[in-house]
């Protein structure tokens, strides 16, 4: 028999008997921050999404047919935004690919220099230029502006509020409760990548002018923010009655490559290190903390949850880079700290994935909701 019919014959086989014992997961992808062209992210969600259409047969499959909750920081945010906004009919404005062609092609104008001339100053963008693209990336045909609830799927996007000198996060759940919490898609992507390097803080308000936010770069408190959403799932019983524990999760977690990796001096002449150098290694930090956390919890179960990460050896900042992405071999965190390197690319560990996350059948929650629903048991 050939060999590939039977590793689909047992592929299938595996997928029905992982079900039947495990019963129907609560999806959840989460995208990191970091960076500001999301090219590690962007090449796993163009594969992810070619995965799911390949093993359902199906070419106009989403990624959020599939996720019961998409949460992002930074880069990750504006992927996750865009990957869920509601185009009118239920259905995800953008392919995978269509999001990361528009963040791709539009990084110059997100990022245009503020000052010009004799005048230019080094790391500081343009507010009105990044507002108008995120503005045009995140509306309707119509011209209309969408907001949190205008969603397929919950999403959940973290910030700093220099109002409160605490962590905000952003959810559909709050903003299905009431419009305090409700805020234009655009302007939550704006908050979560305020980096105070590159922007001056963002305020916005919710839509009934009632609740405001002053704020900073998500990826300093929640650069992974996959914790967050679990935390999220698991309290929020209105969206997700039947997650009691982390055995009724499947997650995949995406990176953006460590950014105290790219090239650069970290340490000085004089033995000090860099202060961009140090928040590199500050974000990496936050992002590897909460992997090594969830690989513990997830440890007596590895299939459940994925983490891609570029390990080191990639290094390319382009377009071209996105096959080298998906060839590199995965890394795993182990208990007890450490990490492995594995025998499986990041694509191999992808397309892993998604035959499990395929097997469990379509996320069972509905698209944006078109009326009022009853308050969420700890929602936001």
């Amino acid at each position: 028999m050939d060999s590939k019919v039977t590793l689909d014959m047992f592929t299938k086989l595996e997928q029905k008997w992982l079900y039947r014992c495990d019963g129907k997961k609560i999806s959840i992808l989460s995208i990191d921050g970091g960076g500001t062209d999301g090219i590690v992210s962007g090449a796993a969600l163009i594969h992810l999404e070619s995965q799911i259409q390949s093993k359902t047969g199906d070419s106009h499959s989403r990624i959020a047919d599939f996720f019961d909750i998409v949460a992002g920081t930074g880069i990750g945010a504006l992927y996750a935004a865009m990957l869920t906004a509601d185009d009118g009919t239920g259905q995800p404005l953008y392919t995978a690919k269509d999001a990361v062609k528009f963040v791709t092609e539009n990084r110059s104008e997100m990022l245009k220099s503020k000052f010009a001339g004799a005048f230019r100053r080094r790391g500081r963008f343009s507010g009105k230029s990044m507002d108008k693209m995120l503005k045009m990336a995140l509306k309707r045909e119509d011209g209309r502006l969408l907001t949190l609830k205008d969603t397929c799927k919950p999403l959940l996007v973290p910030c700093f509020d220099l109002n409160t000198s605490a962590p905000f996060v952003f959810s559909r759940a709050a903003a299905l409760d009431s419009p305090s919490f409700d805020f234009e898609l655009w302007k939550v992507c704006r908050a979560t990548a305020a980096t105070p390097s590159m922007f001056p803080p963002f305020k916005l308000k919710s839509i009934d002018g009632k609740t405001s936010c002053l704020a900073v770069d998500g990826g300093l408190v929640m650069n992974n923010p996959t914790a967050a959403a679990v935390t999220h799932v698991l309290h929020n019983k209105r969206d997700f009655p039947s997650a009691d524990g982390i055995q009724d999760l499947l997650v995949l977690s995406l990176g953006n490559g460590l950014l105290s990796g790219l090239p650069r001096t970290i340490v000085r002449p004089n033995g000090e290190c860099s202060t961009a150098s140090v928040v590199d290694i500050v974000l990496d930090g936050v992002s590897e903390t909460i992997d090594q956390m969830l690989g513990n919890a997830f440890c007596w179960n590895r299939t459940a949850y994925v983490r891609i990460q570029a390990n080191g050896s990639w290094k390319s900042r382009t377009t071209t880079a996105i096959d080298d992405v998906l060839k590199e071999r995965g890394v795993e965190s182990l208990p007890f700290g450490g990490k492995r390197l594995l025998t499986e690319t990041n694509g191999e560990r992808i397309e892993g994935f998604v035959r499990r996350l395929v097997g469990g059948g379509r996320s069972s929650l509905p698209p944006s909701p078109r009326e009022a629903v009853s308050p969420a048991v700890n929602g936001r």
